[in-house]
């Protein structure tokens, strides 16, 4: 198995507060990762240091060989970075954004217009190439986001919590879109605190409190949480924090 991310005790600190906790883990080429977990469990964190947008405190952390310290641009070709809130420009149409996004990537010309048709056709937005960001619904927002993050043609792709606040139709719609792209051979590395999401992919990490709790399939951890009698994903995790938690739902 090709391991494409790598973290080894992965640490940070914010002045006195531990964000992540000595967090290590691997995830395969081609695999859904979830970092499933409630507000505060470090899951934001853990993805920035990976996109290499925060640096690490102590430990090591990888992503397809390179060191997230020190890879600077060569790491920034190779993956996509979808934030957690919409950090796109509202007085821009869905188009001027995608075409901003390409400039800071490089991406070429000849390849551009084609690539842009391509992932606004797959997220069903080819109809709002021309709407100001702004007006666009929040289901829309999350997708015009994703075409943003696509548009270099990245090896992996990190997302924080894509569909919070989200509609239900938009949420499934945007799983489907996801799925697509791992069937192309895309590695996808997701947080969310929602547990039917976690059931979609294919291994998950369950952080509390900025520590690992346990690392597996979802059916493997239902399944130990349980005793050998799967239990739901929302239960398993209340029983390996050892206490109650109302946000992960």
């Amino acid at each position: 198995m090709e391991w494409v991310v790598e973290c080894e005790n992965l640490t940070k600190r914010f002045r006195d507060k531990i964000a992540v906790d000595l967090v290590s883990l691997q995830v395969a080429r081609g695999e859904v990762f979830g970092l499933i977990g409630p507000d505060g469990a470090g899951k934001t964190t853990v993805l920035r240091m990976l996109a290499g947008i925060l640096e690490p405190t102590a430990g090591r952390a990888t992503v397809l060989g390179r060191d997230v310290r020190c890879a600077g641009a060569a790491l920034y070709t190779c993956i996509g970075y979808m934030p957690q809130r919409f950090s796109l420009y509202g007085d821009l149409t869905v188009a001027e954004n995608i075409e901003f996004v390409a400039d800071l990537h490089q991406v070429p010309l000849a390849e551009r217009s084609a690539r842009m048709e391509q992932l606004l056709h797959a997220c069903r937005m080819s109809a709002f190439r021309d709407r100001l960001a702004r007006d666009l619904s929040g289901g829309m927002k999350q997708k015009l986001a994703l075409t943003c993050a696509l548009i270099h043609a990245p090896e992996i792709l990190f997302l924080d919590e894509p569909t919070t606040g989200v509609d239900p139709v938009s949420r499934r719609e945007f799983w489907d879109l996801l799925q697509g792209l791992v069937a192309r051979g895309m590695t996808l590395v997701v947080s969310t605190p929602f547990m039917d999401e976690a059931d979609r992919c294919d291994r998950i990490a369950f952080l509390h409190y900025g520590r690992l709790l346990t690392v597996g399939t979802p059916a493997a951890i239902a399944a130990q949480a349980g005793g050998g009698h799967p239990k739901p994903l929302e239960d398993a995790f209340i029983a390996l924090a050892g206490e109650p938690s109302h946000a992960c739902r």
